[in-house]
C-alpha cells in the first residue's frame, strides 16, 4: 500500500509541474521544493545535532513557535529545522531568526523521506497540529526517531476512524507521543489503541500570552487613532470587506476603521479604496501624512498586526464568511478586545468556546454586523465586560508548553 500510494504522489508531483505555468501558487509551491536538498546540505552538517519541527503553514507554525523557542533555548547545542508544507507558510517565514533552516518539506515519496531524513539526521521531530505523512512517518519509525505531535486535533471525519483507514492508522504508529489539544480527540486515540496520549491543550495560547510582555508599540497607529474609538479589522476577505465597507460608510465619524486584509494585492486593497466614502490612507503612503485626518488606514504590508490590535477597542477577524472558516481570534483576544466574526467558526474550538462564553459575537448578515457593532460603539461597559471575557480566556488556558517540554 505503501508503495502504490508512493507512485500516486509521484503521479500529482508530476501533475503539480504542469499546473505550475499557469497557477503562481503551484509555481511556488513546487520551484521552492527545488533547493531543498541542497539547502539542508549547505546548512545542517553530518556531525550536527538537530530537532526537526514540520508546519503545515503559517498557523501550524505560530502555534508551534513556542516550542520551538524552548526546545531552541534548552537544546542550545541542536541546530532548529523547520519545514512547510504549504507557500502561504514558507514564503512569510522563511527568512525567521529562529530555526538554523527553513525549507519546503519535498513531497511524500519513498526517496524523499529518506534523503531528507539522512540529510536532516534529527535526534527530536515534531509535527504541529496536524498533517500525517506516511512515508516520513515510515521512516523515522524505522530509525527509530522520537516523534511527537503536539496541540493535535483528531475528528471522526478523518481517515484513521473510517474502515479504509488501515494505512493511515499505521502511520500513527510512529508517534513516540500525542499531546493534544482536547479530550475528544483524546479519546479518539483511545478508540484506537492509542494510550501514550494526554490532554496538553494548545501551544497557541502560551505564545499569544507572551505578547503581552513585548513592545507592541507603533507611534503612526498612536496617531491615527488619535484618542478615538477604533475597530479594527483582520484578515478580511472580500464578503467581510463588503458588509463591513456597507457599515463604514454610513457610520458616525467619531469611529475611526483599520483594515488588514488577507489579500494584500494592489488591485484588491484600491478597490476598497474606491468603495470607501470615508478619507482613506494606505501604509505605504503614511509618509508626510497627517495620519490624524484619516478615518480609514488600510494596512497593505504583513507583520503587524498583532501589534495593531493593542490599539483596537473592538476586532473584527476576517474569514469566518469562507471555509474552513475565521482566521486567528486569539491574537485580540489576548489584548482583552471584543471580538466580532462571522459564522463558519465550527472548525475552530477556541471560537466556540468564546462564542460560548459571550466574549465574541457571531454575525450572520448586514442587520447583525449593524447591530453588534452600534451596540459595541455605545456600549462601554459591554465592550469591558466582553473584554475582560477574551483576556480572562487565553490566561486560563496557556500552559500546553511547560507540560510538552517536562514531558520531553
Amino acid at each position: 500500500m505503501l508503495l502504490i500510494y508512493s507512485v500516486i504522489v509521484s503521479i500529482a508531483g508530476l501533475l503539480l509541474q504542469i499546473f505550475a505555468f499557469f497557477i503562481p501558487k503551484i509555481n511556488l509551491f513546487v520551484t521552492g521544493r527545488k533547493d531543498v536538498f541542497s539547502t539542508l546540505k549547505s546548512k545542517i552538517k553530518p556531525d550536527d545535532k538537530t530537532i526537526w519541527f514540520h508546519a503545515a503553514s503559517l498557523g501550524e507554525y505560530e502555534q508551534g513557535l513556542p516550542v520551538i523557542e524552548k526546545m531552541k533555548e534548552n537544546h542550545p547545542n541542536h541546530k532548529i529545522i523547520v519545514s512547510f508544507f504549504s507557500p502561504s507558510g514558507y514564503e512569510v517565514r522563511k527568512n525567521n531568526t529562529v530555526a538554523d533552516a527553513t525549507v519546503y518539506l519535498p513531497l511524500d515519496t519513498m526517496k524523499n523521506a529518506k534523503k531528507f531524513i539522512q540529510l536532516a539526521h534529527p535526534d527530536l521531530v515534531f509535527f504541529i497540529k496536524y498533517e500525517f505523512w506516511p512515508n516520513y512517518l515510515n521512516e523515522l519509525k524505522k530509525q527509530q526517531i522520537p516523534t511527537y505531535l503536539i496541540s493535535g486535533i483528531f475528528r471522526e471525519k478523518q481517515a484513521f476512524f473510517k474502515w479504509y483507514g488501515g494505512f493511515y492508522r499505521k502511520a500513527l504508529e510512529a508517534f513516540t507521543y500525542f499531546f493534544v489539544q482536547n479530550e475528544s480527540s483524546l479519546q479518539l486515540l483511545h478508540q484506537l489503541g492509542k494510550n501514550n496520549a494526554v490532554v496538553s491543550g494548545d501551544t497557541r495560547f502560551d505564545r499569544v500570552a507572551t505578547i503581552l510582555e513585548k513592545d507592541n508599540t507603533l507611534d503612526f497607529i498612536e496617531t491615527f487613532k488619535n484618542n478615538t474609538t477604533t475597530i479594527v479589522i483582520g484578515s478580511s476577505w472580500p464578503k467581510d470587506e463588503e458588509l463591513l465597507l456597507n457599515f463604514i460608510n454610513s457610520s458616525p465619524t467619531n469611529c475611526k476603521y483599520i483594515i488588514a486584509p488577507h489579500n494584500i494585492k494592489r488591485e484588491q486593497i484600491q478597490q476598497l479604496k474606491t468603495n470607501c466614502v470615508k478619507k482613506v490612507v494606505f501604509f505605504s503612503e503614511k509618509e508626510d501624512k497627517n495620519l490624524a485626518d484619516y478615518n480609514v488606514f488600510i494596512i497593505d504590508t504583513i507583520g503587524i498586526l498583532t501589534k495593531i490590535y493593542s490599539y483596537a477597542d473592538i476586532a473584527y477577524v476576517g474569514g469566518g464568511f469562507g471555509h474552513p472558516g475565521v482566521h486567528n481570534i486569539l491574537e485580540p483576544a489576548t489584548f482583552g478586545i471584543p471580538i466580532i466574526i462571522g459564522p463558519h467558526y465550527s472548525h475552530f474550538a477556541e471560537a466556540i468556546d468564546l462564542v460560548d462564553l459571550k466574549g465574541c459575537i457571531t454575525i450572520n448578515n448586514q442587520t447583525e454586523l449593524n447591530k453588534s457593532l452600534e451596540n459595541l460603539i455605545t456600549n462601554t461597559s459591554e465592550r469591558i465586560k466582553m473584554g475582560k471575557i477574551c483576556a480572562q480566556f487565553v490566561q486560563k488556558n496557556k500552559g500546553a508548553v511547560n507540560q510538552i517540554l517536562k514531558y520531553i
